[in-house]
């Protein structure tokens, strides 16, 4: 009850300073001043409200036998050729939701380093908001209890360790790597081309991997679609937006350069 007056407070001392005008807004950085209580996990914008309701947004999973099935089970097929490559180990890669690590999947894109160092509200933003669409996603997660496509073929995923649980659909990676690009595009938009298909990208690896179907993919997109849509409507979020379009515009007029390898991302990515 106090976390939830806490978050309440919070929103109208910012929905209060927004309306008056005021230049800035105090806005924590620090994933530890924002922990839910599990270790690496913080609360995210819409926390205690619901997120959006995953079940009545998505259509069934295709069902065994359609056609939608079919597509499905031929899309795995012919991602298992890249098993080894270098789009399967970006893949890998991409599986890995923990922080430092994750903030670095839109470096190459934006052309510029992630890191709760260099762009702290940067960084707190892309965690809030992947809160937000883990919660999103595990709504019809639990409806639908679909099967993974690599149990299904009593096959090998790219990431071994991740378990083999019976939640498929919709992909929780999809939701929030489109919903990360999306927010991206709209703070750096000379670089929306480069975010947009790196996050596509992002969400694909979880067929490349054996994890997830591809309309788990496709759902999973648009449960990204509607997450931001809400998160616009939350004026922490958007006071969060604005100081990580700051960020961006001041790293970049410094000449910041991305640490990554963005040569060979690029070329895995065929751009």
């Amino acid at each position: 009850m106090l976390i939830k007056r806490a978050g309440i407070k919070l929103l109208m001392v910012v929905a209060a300073a927004l309306a008056t005008g005021c230049a800035t807004v105090t806005l924590p950085t620090s994933p530890a001043e924002l922990s839910d209580g599990r270790r690496g996990y913080v609360s995210g914008y819409l926390q205690p409200t619901p997120p959006p309701d995953g079940v009545a947004l998505l259509p069934p999973p295709p069902a065994a036998g359609s056609a939608a099935f079919a597509a499905d089970a031929e899309a795995y097929r012919a991602t298992r050729k890249l098993r080894g490559s270098p789009r399967w180990l970006l893949a890998a890669k991409d599986a890995d939701l923990s922080f430092p690590n994750a903030a670095e999947t839109f470096s190459c894109a934006l052309g510029m380093p992630v890191s709760e160092q260099a762009t702290p509200h940067l960084n707190i933003l892309l965690l809030r908001s992947l809160a937000d669409a883990s919660r999103t996603s595990q709504g019809p997660k639990k409806h639908y209890k679909r099967r993974r496509p690599f149990a299904f073929f009593g096959d090998a995923s790219c990431t071994p360790l991740e378990k083999s649980s019976d939640d498929s659909f919709p992909s929780s990676h999809a939701t929030i790597g489109w919903a990360w690009a999306l927010v991206l595009a709209e703070i750096a938009p000379d670089r929306a081309d480069d975010i947009l298909v790196r996050g596509l990208a992002f969400g694909q690896s979880r067929v490349i991997c054996g994890m997830h179907w591809q309309s788990d993919v496709e759902a999973g997109r648009l449960l990204g679609a509607a997450l931001v849509s809400r998160l616009h409507a939350n004026p922490v979020f958007s006071a969060q937006l604005a100081a990580a379009r700051r960020e961006i515009e001041s790293a970049r007029s410094a000449g910041a350069k991305s640490p990554q390898d963005c040569t060979a991302e690029a070329q895995v990515l065929g751009r």
